[in-house]
């Protein structure tokens, strides 16, 4: 087996224009030729910073991150480049749980202005997902301003309250195949309960439509990430359904390189804070490109590791693999 290669950070320096990164290549010995034939390349979204910046909801100049090591299926794996992609326009999906509580609406100024000051030629999508079903109030576009205006209050009513929220998530994902390649993401706002095979059924490890959101989610190479707000069936606190569904988020989230964001059993008094600090990942976005070493299609584990224990790295947990159809 090769000998590992790390990338040592040197520094990120935060800038106006967004992040720089100089990476130096350390090899601990020359490693013995590779057959290229058996290996691709990879490339993944990553977001590094640290736990004491979001303690403090607020970018740090410099960082010392020490050296990076990816592990696919446990075995090391080469790293060829990491670049920045902080200024790159974004492509936002924005799911909106049709049946939240009335309280929610006291959030669409914050939503609007955050989707009004997202980078320039980033596209945005509005979507309310109901009944199993997701309406699309507005089509990925361009003109941010038009996107906020689509937002509407929620019905909160019974009747909106999807099977599973994760039926939306699948639906969206199919959308991003119409935008050219680069950041993607989602941002699902809901109270991640998936009632589709009953209340027994809800939790994180049962939740088939979850299991499938995550998994076409990795393929797709699309962030997740979501904001907890209290719908029908968890409007009561029950605790119990509530941690099913935050736990549900979290799990969607953590496995495709997003952050999930609560406050407690019920929706936050304001999303100003979850903003802040989703706007800090955002910023810190990288894309990680390495040389895969398991050619077999299936499900590979992907586990991104820093040499500095103060350092935080989020990324997708891993991907489905499907082999190329040659003629």
């Amino acid at each position: 087996m090769f000998t590992k290669k790390l990338l040592t950070i040197l520094a990120f320096s935060l800038l106006l224009s967004g992040l720089s990164i100089d990476v130096t290549a350390q090899k601990e010995e020359k490693p013995k030729p590779r057959q290229r034939e058996n290996v691709r390349l990879m490339t993944i979204p990553i977001s590094i910073f640290t736990k004491e910046e979001l303690k403090k909801n607020r970018a740090d100049e410099f960082i010392e991150a020490g050296n990076l090591i990816v592990k696919e299926d446990k075995e090391d794996q080469e790293i060829l480049s990491i670049r920045s992609v902080s200024s790159q326009p974004l492509a936002l999906a924005i799911l909106i749980q049709d049946d939240l509580s009335s309280n929610f609406n006291l959030q669409l100024k914050d939503i609007a202005e955050f989707i009004r000051t997202l980078p320039e030629g980033s596209r945005v999508m509005v979507g309310y997902i109901r009944g199993g079903t997701m309406q699309v109030r507005q089509k990925f576009t361009r003109d941010l301003d038009k996107a906020s205006k689509s937002l509407r209050v929620v019905l909160s009513t019974n009747s909106a309250a999807p099977r599973s929220p994760y039926d939306g998530v699948i639906s969206a994902l199919k959308r991003f195949k119409s935008i050219p390649t680069g950041r993607q993401a989602i941002l699902l706002i809901s109270d991640g309960l998936d009632v589709s095979q009953g209340f027994r059924s809800s939790s994180p490890a049962q939740s088939n439509d979850l299991a499938r959101a995550i998994l076409r989610a990795q393929r797709s190479g699309v962030a997740v990430y979501s904001f907890y707000a209290s719908a029908t069936y968890t409007e009561s606190g029950n605790t119990i359904l509530v941690g099913n569904g935050q736990g549900s988020l979290l799990r969607l989230s953590e496995e495709t390189g997003g952050k999930a964001f609560f406050s407690g059993r019920f929706t936050a008094i304001s999303y100003q804070p979850f903003f802040r600090d989703l706007t800090l990942a955002l910023n810190r976005q990288f894309a990680l490109t390495y040389l895969s070493t398991h050619m077999d299609k299936g499900y590979h584990e992907v586990e991104v590791i820093s040499t500095n224990p103060e350092v935080r790295i989020e990324h997708p947990k891993g991907y489905y693999y499907k082999k190329p159809k040659f003629r």
